[in-house]
């Protein structure tokens, strides 16, 4: 994980506010009052999905729900329980862990419960639970977690948090979008440095260096990924970064992102070493026109899945529907990729406030391949677009 100070408000260059929206700075710290409300919306979820409650592990969800991030993942049990109705939040931790955990910026909103080594973290918890409920439990537990609870309770039962909650975190408020709006502007600002580089002759693991120092330079705390695919590489939609010396004549996807004030960028540019052949073009211009499609389906009360048949309609109609090989988008947030996503199947209308990305693209294999990538919100009247380099194809040396 690669870490920076985090610069000044005046030398930020991504700070200015969405249009209509008071000035803050995005990253005022989020209040007791904040994780309170968060607490808040999770247990009447909870209720309205039939559970008697959620079990939350460490991980984004614990998070997002407390402003907790435990010093190390352990195989110590740390749960965080919220009943659906009735009792406050309990946060159950290991002892030597109580002292950070009372001063999570959410701790006012908690109970605190600890336990010691040598006792049964289980034990401890299983008052916490209703005989014979039915639990969300966070993605990530450690499924030794998870089987001490049953074993403590074996009447109880469980369903993962992205099944049966998997809107949880996907409505961003006014701070949060602050923060994803901070974040993308950061990112283009990288897209524009790095259009400045020499690529010819290079290795593509050193581009994404170049990418990741930029990255840290306009406020990224963490760099999540820089995949740099020049040539057939290209083809490949999580290509690692390797040692493949790019070459004049090569298109390169630009695919990178990270977390700046605790939410995610995530932008994808595809530029060409020297002038693009006519072919390379055309492709270009399809996906182009594709990721356009698939913002302009982006509006409140639409199902998600329509944002990928739109794109997906673009790249079939040109003939590249079998090479367009992963669904349009993803959401964002406190992690790079989380619900809702954009996919035939998924139903869930658009509210606004989601984030996600809109990213399309050809994969032309041992050729080339074409992705085009925003991150945008859904907006009272349509969408907003976090991203806002030129989608053109650029030429770079």
């Amino acid at each position: 994980m690669a870490t920076a100070s985090e610069p000044s408000e005046r030398s930020d260059p991504s700070n200015s506010p969405a249009a209509g929206r008071k000035p803050e700075p995005p990253h005022a710290p989020f209040t007791a009052d904040d994780y309170r409300s968060r607490l808040a919306r999770a247990a009447g979820s909870a209720a309205a999905a039939g559970l008697d409650g959620l079990l939350i592990a460490p991980g984004p969800d614990l998070t997002y729900l407390t402003g907790y991030r435990p010093s190390a993942t352990s195989e110590r049990l740390t749960l965080l329980v919220i009943p659906a109705t009735g009792p406050d939040p309990v946060l159950v931790v290991p002892t030597l862990e109580a002292p950070d955990a009372a001063h999570a910026p959410g701790a006012a909103a908690l109970t605190l419960s600890d336990w010691t080594d040598g006792t049964d973290p289980y034990g401890v918890s299983a008052p916490l639970l209703a005989p014979g409920g039915r639990f969300g439990i966070s993605d990530n537990a450690w499924a030794m977690h998870l089987l001490g609870l049953q074993r403590a309770l074996p009447g109880t039962s469980y369903v993962a948090l992205t099944e049966v909650l998997p809107m949880l975190r996907a409505v961003k408020d006014d701070r949060e979008l602050a923060r994803a709006e901070a974040a993308g502007a950061a990112a283009d600002a990288a897209y524009g440095e790095i259009l400045k580089a020499r690529f010819a002759g290079r290795r593509e693991s050193e581009v994404a260096a170049d990418l990741a120092a930029l990255l840290l330079q306009f406020g990224h705390s963490q760099v999540d990924f820089t995949v740099v695919g020049s040539g057939p590489n290209g083809a490949d939609p999580h290509h690692r970064a390797g040692e493949r010396v790019i070459e004049h004549g090569d298109m390169v996807v630009l695919d990178f992102g990270g977390l700046k004030h605790g939410y995610g960028s995530d932008t994808t540019r595809s530029v060409h070493v020297g002038e693009p052949t006519a072919e390379e073009q055309r492709v270009h211009d399809v996906v182009r026109a594709a990721q356009q499609a698939g913002r302009d389906a982006v509006r409140p009360g639409v199902a998600c899945q329509e944002v990928d048949r739109a794109a997906r309609a673009v790249i079939t109609e040109a003939g590249y529907g079998d090479y367009f090989i992963h669904r349009t988008g993803h959401g964002i947030g406190v992690t790079t990729h989380e619900p809702p996503y954009m996919i035939e199947g998924e139903e869930q209308p658009m509210v606004p406030g989601m984030c996600f990305s809109v990213e399309p693209g050809i994969y032309l294999p041992g050729r080339f391949g074409v992705r085009i990538e925003d991150i945008v919100t859904v907006t009272e009247d349509g969408v907003r677009s976090f991203n806002n380099t030129s989608r053109e194809l650029a030429v770079v040396e």
